[in-house]
This record gives structure tokens, sequence and C-alpha cells, in this order.
């Protein structure tokens, strides 16, 4: 049988693609437990790092949850609303919009000063409507590119703890 794989289906993509959907779940479930709590996170080919001031024991717990919580099929737990993923697709979106309402790319002689204030409502409509369109577009994104919902034999082989110029860091080491 011929089988074709994706750029994304490449081991070392994949093992970053797994550690972000962790990196997600585990932020889930430290936001049902923590509701005002403001945390970011970083995946990496090792595992992941949860920056902000959360007990490490919860960090393990959350993890450990997250990671059952994928393994049982919760996908969802892998695409998370405050994802750098939707700021980027928002951003691009945006810009691309702004630009081409204001002309930009266009061949011929350039627009003048006048001109370009004149379709700047137009090019905040287009900016508008590209931060409107990142919102189902950015976690498709998640589930389709940045995340890998399915863990495999992932599990969490340790979390370490250090202070990095007054920010407090977990870094979740995850082995398969």
């Amino acid at each position: 049988m011929n089988q074709t794989h994706s750029l994304l289906d490449f081991p070392l993509l994949s093992r970053v693609r797994r550690n972000h959907a962790l990196e997600h779940a585990t932020m889930h479930v430290l936001g049902e437990r923590y509701r005002e709590l403001r945390l970011v996170g970083r995946s990496s080919l090792w595992g992941f790092y949860i920056y902000g001031n959360v007990p490490t024991e919860s960090v393990v717990a959350a993890a450990q949850e997250g990671l059952a919580r994928l393994k049982a099929g919760q996908h969802h737990m892998a695409i998370h609303p405050n994802c750098g993923s939707n700021l980027v697709v928002a951003g691009v979106l945006a810009g691309l919009g702004a630009f081409l309402a204001l002309g930009g790319g266009s061949s011929g002689r350039s627009r003048g000063r006048l001109e370009q204030l004149a379709r700047l409502p137009l090019a905040f409509a287009a900016a508008t409507l590209g931060i409107v369109l990142a919102q189902p577009l950015g976690p498709m994104l998640q589930a389709r590119v940045t995340t890998q919902a399915q863990v495999g034999n992932m599990c969490v082989v340790g979390v370490t703890r250090e202070n990095r110029a007054g920010v407090l860091v977990h870094h979740v080491r995850t082995e398969d």
C-alpha cells in the first residue's frame, strides 16, 4: 500500500505539534482550576514551557490530566483561544486586507497621499474583516497544522521549575 505523508507527519514536527496540543490541554486544565490565572506557554521538541505564577504541583497535575483527556479522545483540548496561532492569522489577514485596500502592490503610478487617506476607512473595514475571518480560521489552523491531538504514547517524564528574571517558568518534559 502506498501511503502519502505530509511535512507535518515528519517525526520532529509531529513531536512539536503533539507537545503543543498537550501544552494547550494543560492550559485548559489550569484555567478550569484557576480562573484568574494569566499564563503563557511555548512548545518545543522536548516538551513545553509554562510562564507564570502557578504551583509546580498544579502544573504536574494539569499536564497529567490534560494528557489523559487527550488520550481519551477530548481532542478539543488541543485548541486554545489564546494561542499565538490565532494572533498570527488575525495579523496576517488584517494586514493583507489593509494593504490591498490602500492599493498596495498595484501597478502603474503610485497613489498620492490624499487618495490613500481617502481609502483609509476602506482599509479599516478590510482589516476588521480580516480579524473577523480569523475567528474561525485560527482554531482551524491549530487543529490542522500547529497541534496534533492524537498524542500516541506520549508521557510526561518530569517538570522542572526555575525563576528567570522574576518570572516563574515550568518546563514540562515529554517522551514517547
